[in-house]
């Protein structure tokens, strides 16, 4: 799930999706938007992989791309990881 004061929105004058964060904001790629659309704090990883997997088969797998975009996600504070029930 995001962090607390941070969140992802559409920015006109940057024609991109963006996180906004009390520092300021991050530009996002068109992968890194159709990764954190499904960021809802319910989808896990693997759940997150397996809709992409299904969304783009012609990508031949997501699996390393995205487990590597949530780390460097989770590393610029972006996201936090729930711990599991």
């Amino acid at each position: 799930m995001f962090r607390r004061g941070y969140r992802m929105q559409f920015e006109k004058t940057q024609e991109c999706h963006v996180i906004l964060y009390p520092e300021g904001m991050a530009k996002l790629n068109d992968s890194a938007t159709f990764i954190l659309q499904l960021v809802d704090g319910e989808r896990t990883i693997a759940n997150i992989i397996d809709e992409l997997n299904t969304r783009f088969p012609e990508a031949g797998g997501v699996n390393d791309d995205v487990k590597d975009f949530f780390a460097q996600a989770h590393a610029q504070k972006w996201i936090t990881f729930r711990e599991p029930a």
